[in-house]
């Protein structure tokens, strides 16, 4: 058998020949998120049914709602949902498209997510809209970069709609139950485990529509950074990720 090494010691160097320059760092390009923006179509018409989808599952919500105040938290967070669908729909119509043909391929994968994610509880569902919907906020918000420049800034003012606000009203409630509740801590941990799974198909399916070559091992560092952010998330509340 011949190895490397006797083959390399073999060699004669050429007379002629150049000398070698000195090898180089491999420099590998940071792989952002906007790289992979779907066309326009498909990016509204996905980001519009989700904050759709959301506003249903939190209307359920309000229902079972344990108080008044957990009751009028819902509703908040219920209302700047609608308020970004809406501004969605305006770019959709600004596109000269209409809404619900825009809307309407994305339905099955949006409705199963609701379905895996929608939760037993008020507990549940809070805590799935404040880490599920909060990572593919993250998403969208990084997806948009890819945009036409006409869109993009507006977009990204729409997916902010009262996102700020909203997370620091569901981490207060939250937390207060959470305190008077042990079980409730274990309890929404796993549950919080098994949202994260389950939102980063959607956050794939969006990036796949426009682009079946993104391959995970590209994207693997970009989910990494997801997924971190999903753990500050489940942080805030004293849960472990």
């Amino acid at each position: 058998m011949i190895s490397w090494r006797s083959f390399r010691a073999r060699r004669t160097t050429p007379k002629n020949a150049r000398p070698r320059a000195a090898s180089r760092p491999l420099v590998v390009s940071r792989v952002e998120l906007g790289d992979f923006t779907p066309d326009l179509d498909v990016y509204l018409g996905l980001a519009a049914y989700l904050q759709l989808a959301l506003f249903e599952s939190l209307g359920r919500a309000s229902s079972i709602a344990p108080s008044t105040r957990a009751k009028a938290l819902t509703g908040l967070v219920a209302t700047s949902t609608l308020e970004r669908h809406q501004a969605l729909l305006t770019e959709i119509e600004r596109a000269g498209k209409d809404a619900a043909d825009v809307m309407q391929p994305h339905t099955a994968v949006i409705d199963d997510f609701q379905q895996r994610t929608g939760g037993g509880d008020w507990y549940e569902t809070m805590l799935a809209t404040y880490v599920g919907a909060g990572l593919l906020d993250d998403v969208f918000s990084r997806l948009a970069a890819g945009l036409p420049d006409d869109y993009r800034d507006r977009v990204v003012a729409a997916l902010e709609t009262g996102a700020a606000r909203d997370e620091s009203g569901i981490v207060t409630e939250l937390s207060l139950a959470i305190g008077a509740d042990p079980k409730l801590a274990s309890r929404l941990a796993l549950w919080g485990r098994r949202l994260v799974g389950d939102t980063l198909l959607v956050a794939r399916a969006a990036i796949s529509a426009s682009h079946e070559s993104a391959d995970d091992e590209r994207l693997e560092p970009v989910f990494t950074e997801l997924i971190a952010a999903h753990t500050r998330r489940m942080d805030a509340l004293g849960l472990t990720a």
